[in-house]
């Protein structure tokens, strides 16, 4: 009596937690922020949400078209619904598992990974299938008496069309199992530091520059202390927690945390377990507004962590002339400010040159030290957040002969205007692109000998300002590059309506729809000795 119906509820049970894997992956892009997977939903309706929706609907027509189609021929009305269920499963099954194969199969920058939060994300999702096909199953079911079968009335196959908000059911219920295992994390990593009453803690924000200013900093420390770090962008409450939990060395004597936030608050929550007693705020402007909203949000978000320093701590700020410089004169407890060119700075850089290969300086103290120090690092940027790793180097005791040798052992990061030369040189900024950096990354490229070209995708996570960035970013490069490689026709409109804007020959300008299709068309621009710029690569959870 109930083998039909126990066979199609288990073959949807299968579809609908193996159609779930892609949302699960998208969930891992948001960093299991449900609000972030939302507004990715949001942005892309078509894909595979298209392919749900069309999907389910698809099923709906088919358990009413068909029944009536079969009972024309036959006459028969239960034999038709039967026959209209079994078709409808097996053709959903098979749709399903294409679909899968074919996302799994595609190459990807970050692909889904296993973790134990995903598995325990995989069996929350599991229950909130088994509990809405249970459900279903009440209210739809119904029991043929000539035939003694158990039937649905509409095939519970029609739910692919709500995959995308099934996983949101299984992040809702896996949420508060996760904040539970999250926050005892948290609170073991936040006793080891505290622990530590001897080392020295420092915590880094800002809009853009964090990851260098960190490197940056922890390489000219580790002149006279044992620095402890992440090597790589860690930057959240859970990821520093692993990283004390799991890393932290009796021996360190100083822990760089960087500090990275995309909502109100989140800066505070990271304060709370590092307790820093140094704060060094890189830089504000228009990073995240789709969460922000502006960029005074942004600068209130970043100040959180100069609020939580203790009365006898030290803000140390990167001057900008504009929303860095009025958190400095904010700053309640003891502030230094650094900075590139004159100025009333603690400390500052100038006499620059600026070249292909790197960059030098002369590094001025306010009671009139100087050194002169010589870095491998491209752009002008660069050396702002080096100045400000070197002034609270300085603040640690740090001779400018100190810092001027920690200065030239300091390396590129990885995607953050690293050059990698070759036959062509490749000048690799493909990470989280924004306006300040941009703008920078082409003044570098145009520092190379040679045609230039650029290959970009623009800029994401602008909110409604987007479109705005993009159509100025579009006119920069037009005055620093011979030829521009387009990564996204739908997304990069206004960076080729900013090109043409400035007279840009069109016939040097190529829309493409992924970055391997970019990297093929590179000869048809540049050869040897010219320069290529990769400027920002969308990370998976942002397709054309």
């Amino acid at each position: 009596m109930w083998g039909l119906l126990i066979a199609e509820l288990a073959l949807t049970f299968i579809a609908l937690c193996m159609g779930s894997l892609h949302y699960m992956h998208m969930l891992q892009l948001e960093s299991y922020q449900l609000d972030g997977y939302l507004r990715h939903l949001k942005r892309y309706k078509e894909e595979w949400n298209g392919w749900t929706l069309a999907t389910g609907l698809a099923c709906f027509a088919a358990q009413i078209v068909l029944p009536i189609v079969f009972t024309m021929f036959t006459g028969e009305r239960t034999n038709s619904a039967i026959t209209a269920h079994v078709i409808i499963m097996v053709a959903c099954a098979i749709s399903v598992a294409y679909n899968v194969w074919r996302d799994l199969s595609a190459p990807k920058k970050k692909p889904l990974v296993f973790t134990k939060r995903v598995k325990r994300l995989c069996a929350a999702q599991a229950a909130a299938i088994a509990f809405i096909l249970a459900l279903l199953t009440l209210i739809l079911s119904y029991t043929d008496e000539e035939r003694g079968l158990r039937l649905m009335r509409i095939s519970p196959m029609t739910l692919i069309a709500a995959l995308p908000w099934l996983m949101l059911a299984g992040g809702y219920l896996a949420q508060p199992i996760e904040n539970h295992i999250n926050h005892g994390f948290f609170l073991q990593a936040q006793a080891a530091l505290a622990a530590r009453k001897d080392m020295i803690k420092i915590g880094i924000t800002g809009s853009y520059g964090k990851t260098g200013t960190k490197f940056a900093l922890s390489t000219i420390l580790s002149v006279k202390y044992k620095v402890f770090t992440s090597q790589s962008s860690v930057n959240t409450p859970m990821g520093l927690s692993k990283l004390i939990n799991t890393q932290l060395k009796p021996e360190h004597q100083v822990f760089v945390a960087e500090m990275g936030a995309r909502h109100v608050g989140d800066i505070k929550e990271l304060c709370e377990l590092v307790k820093p007693t140094i704060g060094l705020i890189t830089s504000v402007g228009p990073q995240h507004l789709e969460t922000f909203g502006n960029v005074e949000t942004v600068a209130k978000t970043k100040n959180e962590l100069i609020q939580a320093l203790p009365k006898d701590g030290t803000g140390i700020f990167a001057s900008d002339g504009a929303w860095v410089d009025k958190l400095y004169k904010r700053c309640a407890c003891e502030k230094l400010l650094s900075g590139v060119g004159e100025g009333e700075y603690d400390l500052r850089a100038d006499n620059i040159s600026v070249g292909a290969s790197g960059s030098r300086f002369t590094l001025i103290s306010r009671d009139g030290e100087s050194v002169e120090c010589e870095t491998k690092l491209l752009g002008r940027h660069n050396i702002s957040n080096l100045v400000l790793s070197c002034l609270a180097a300085k603040k640690l005791g740090l001779s400018m002969e100190e810092i001027a040798r920690g200065v030239s052992l300091v390396k590129p990061v990885e995607h953050r205007l690293q050059l990698i030369p070759g036959e062509l040189n490749v000048i690799d900024d493909a990470f989280n692109s924004n306006p300040v950096g941009a703008r920078e990354a082409l003044s570098v490229l145009a520092a190379f000998p040679g045609r230039h070209l650029i290959i970009t995708p623009g800029f994401v996570e602008m909110g409604e300002d987007e479109d705005r960035f993009n159509y100025q970013l579009g006119r920069q490069i037009a005055s620093a590059c011979d030829a521009a490689i387009l990564v996204g026709p739908r997304h990069t409109k206004p960076i080729l309506q900013g090109l043409l804007k400035e007279g840009f020959d069109e016939s040097r300008i190529l829309t493409v729809a992924s970055l391997d299709e970019a990297s093929a068309h590179i000869r048809d621009f540049v050869g040897r000795g010219d320069a290529v710029l990769f400027e920002n690569d969308l990370p998976d959870n942002y397709k054309e």
